[in-house]
């Protein structure tokens, strides 16, 4: 075992030893043993301050910088001269939320209408200021101990920061920015009496981390290039915003929060005291984010992080559940996959729960991950993680599993095209379907997906099965579902599902993708649909990694509205199926035919 100590250089005099004092002792410095930072300091004794920091930016135009509330916790050997990296972690719920309801989404879908006749339903109701929570963290003591100060910054609009929150603009980004060129000596520091604060004790080295917005949070102050952000841990974060609140067009809801939008989750994180400067920003926002057609804009395009993903020199670490329909799987897979072709370092986690933390899943393997990831990238310590496995994937049996690079790389893609039977169990096979054959459905909002899928027969879907598998397949990637539809009305929901049947009859849905055909040439531009038509739509499932079991069937599920996802119109929009025209696009390991 290697075991290496830094602390301070000092100068050594040679003196007479009568009557000199004794030299102080250097502080203590951290420790690295098997290219990991040691518990070697002491967090009850760390030093933790409030300070504020001025933000290049007025985003609640009072004609003053923003300014951002910091809590900085640092050993306490930090006083005696030692400098440390930072892990710092920004968010707009260090001091809650408000109670703010969700729109409204048993409504009708958009068509098309003459400029001015558009009306915006909004999420009215009071709000309340939730008490200031103290500013705590389960990596905190973790951290300290092995020689890493913690900083905490309140996102702009929330708590004791200025500013408005604006859910992923750029004010956003620019207010958690300007903490790490503070640490760097770029930005002006006070205390809460004005008096000039420096980081003096920071190396300049800083990593971000946090799960959610507060992973989403690192992303964002990534793709600006910002000198001194070594090191990003975005876990369960966003990499563009639309995507999350939209898919291709429709308006899509995160997993548990049907009806939240850009719009609620500003007022929800808009904690600051005086809360009045930020009412005419949030009611543009409210506007601007657009639930009427769904289509991708200017608004959204600022809260897209993948536009400046060549900026990004961060190292990046990123976890992401399989299961995680809040923050769902596209959000960690094209982010990912953007940093592989940018050559950043990168490694990503794949773990099977939903939105959490993997301290609460794997813990100890979690943490020595986490501390080679900042030893080798906050201290500067040659550990070798840029040369291990790029991807560490748990299976459904909860079992872990090190990959080169992810998706799989001897993944394939495979296609299969749908047999008749829809309305019941039709089949899916390898080879073209002769002639042209065509099935229905109409939708149902009411009826939840899950249900849709495991019926043996419904008019509200349509159903298609691989025969049984001799052996296990993996799919490791994007599925796409390619279809020709006809619709008797200007417009629906298109939902596709991935879905698995043990030999018992039951059916567990593994992935599923959503789209509206009215954005079927670009998710920036509504066309109209010509009820009658038929349409090319593609839907594009969210990437996963999953393995059937032999014995197991491979299905495809094809129905109009997402009860639990999209938008829920009164029942009745009729979708017509070509099957001779539609496809499945898999990528597969192994073999499903």
């Amino acid at each position: 075992m290697r075991r290496v100590r830094m602390g301070l250089l000092a100068a050594v005099c040679v003196l007479p030893l009568t009557g000199m004092p004794a030299l102080a002792e250097p502080p203590q410095g951290p420790v690295f043993q098997d290219g990991e930072a040691q518990p070697v300091f002491d967090p009850a004794q760390a030093v933790r301050e409030d300070l504020f920091v001025t933000a290049p930016v007025d985003s609640d135009r009072d004609g003053q910088d923003d300014v951002v509330h910091v809590q900085v916790v640092r050993p306490k050997e930090t006083e005696q001269g030692l400098r440390v990296p930072v892990v710092y972690q920004a968010s707009p719920y260090f001091s809650g939320g408000n109670d703010v309801p969700n729109h409204n989404v048993d409504t009708e879908l958009h068509v098309p209408e003459k400029p001015g006749n558009r009306t915006i339903r909004t999420a009215g109701g009071d709000e309340r200021i939730a008490a200031a929570a103290d500013i705590s963290w389960a990596y905190e003591e973790y951290l300290l101990a092995r020689g890493y100060a913690v900083v905490y910054g309140e996102s702009l609009g929330t708590g004791q920061s200025t500013g408005c929150p604006t859910t992923g603009a750029e004010n956003e980004t620019i207010g958690a920015k300007s903490v790490v060129d503070w640490l760097n000596s770029r930005a002006p520091g006070h205390d809460a009496s004005g008096v000039p604060a420096e980081a003096a004790w920071a190396t300049g080295k800083v990593g971000m981390m946090g799960v959610s917005y507060n992973g989403t949070l690192p992303n964002a102050v990534a793709s600006t290039g910002v000198e001194g952000l070594e090191a990003i841990v975005p876990i369960g974060a966003i990499s563009n915003w639309y995507d999350y609140y939209r898919s291709d067009g429709a308006v899509v809801a995160p997993g548990g929060y049907q009806g939240e939008d850009a719009d609620v989750l500003a007022k929800y994180v808009h904690t600051r005291a005086d809360r009045e400067p930020c009412r005419t920003v949030l009611d543009q926002l409210t506007a601007d984010q657009d639930r009427i057609t769904g289509d991708y804009s200017p608004f959204w395009d600022e809260r897209n992080y993948l536009d400046d993903v060549d900026k990004v020199h961060a190292a990046v670490l990123s976890v992401h559940g399989l299961n995680d329909w809040n923050v769902k799987a596209r959000q960690a897979a094209q982010w990912y996959a953007a940093l592989r072709e940018q050559d950043v370092p990168h490694k990503i986690w794949w773990h099977q729960s939903g939105h959490t933390d993997p301290l609460r899943l794997r813990e100890q393997e979690w943490l020595r991950t986490l501390n080679r990831w900042f030893t080798r990238y906050l201290y500067d310590v040659p550990n070798g993680v840029e040369g291990e496995p790029r991807a560490t994937v748990q299976r459904e049996d909860g079992s872990w599993t090190e990959e080169a690079e992810w998706p799989a790389p001897d993944a394939r893609e495979a296609t299969l095209r749908p047999t008749p039977g829809g309305p019941e169990r039709g089949g899916l096979i390898a080879a073209r379907v002769p002639g042209r054959v065509s099935e229905s459905l109409h939708d149902d909002a009411g009826r939840l997906a899950e249900d849709l899928a495991a019926a043996p027969s419904s008019p509200n879907r349509l159903a298609y099965f691989g025969a049984p598998l001799a052996a296990p397949a993996r799919v490791s990637g994007t599925v796409r579902a390619e279809l020709a539809l006809t619709f008797d009305r200007p417009a629906a929901n298109v939902t596709a599902l991935l879905v698995d049947q043990a030999p018992d009859g039951a059916v567990t849905v593994v992935t599923r993708g959503w789209a509206d055909p009215q954005n079927r040439h670009a998710i920036d531009r509504t066309s109209p649909i010509e009820p009658g038509k038929n349409y090319s739509i593609n839907v594009v499932m969210q990437p996963d990694d999953y393995v059937f079991a032999p014995g197991h069937r491979l299905g495809i599920v094809v129905l109009s509205s997402d009860h639990d996802f999209t938008l829920r119109p009164k029942p009745g929009a009729g979708l017509e199926l070509d099957l001779s025209r539609t496809r499945f696009r898999l990528p597969i390991v192994g073999s499903v035919e």
